[in-house]
């Protein structure tokens, strides 16, 4: 699983002698180990730098395009329109867009949602 998520060289260290990006990818191997049926990202690129977000999003776009079923939290929005086959986006809870990631991305209802596509136009 290390080979897959790009860190083979990197076995036999400890987590703590690896880079966060490092880190993320033997966090990515430990779970793949398990055989999920869906992988779950919860932020996975919010503490580290550009160059060590586009080596995630690498291996998470990997697995997208292998048919597996993931489930990611995300403020990529490039990463999540190029992604996904439904894009959700929420407020407080409530569910302000769902659907098609084209459709949403270009003609967005949500006034909350339409901030963080600024950069996207």
């Amino acid at each position: 699983m290390l080979e897959r998520v790009g860190i083979a060289d990197k076995r036999n260290y400890y987590p703590a002698h690896l880079s966060g990006g490092q880190q993320q990818h033997a966090a990515i191997a430990r779970a793949l180990a398990q055989r999920p049926k869906i992988m779950l990202f919860d932020a996975p690129t919010s503490a580290l730098d550009p160059e060590l977000i586009g080596e995630v999003l690498k291996v998470m776009r990997s697995f997208a395009e292998e048919g597996r079923a993931i489930l990611v939290v995300t403020q990529e929005m490039a990463f999540a329109r190029d992604v996904s086959n439904t894009v959700v986006f929420l407020h407080k809870g409530v569910v302000e867009e769902d659907g098609d990631p084209d459709e949403i991305f270009r003609n967005p209802i949500s006034d909350r949602f339409k901030p963080f596509l600024s950069v996207e136009r």
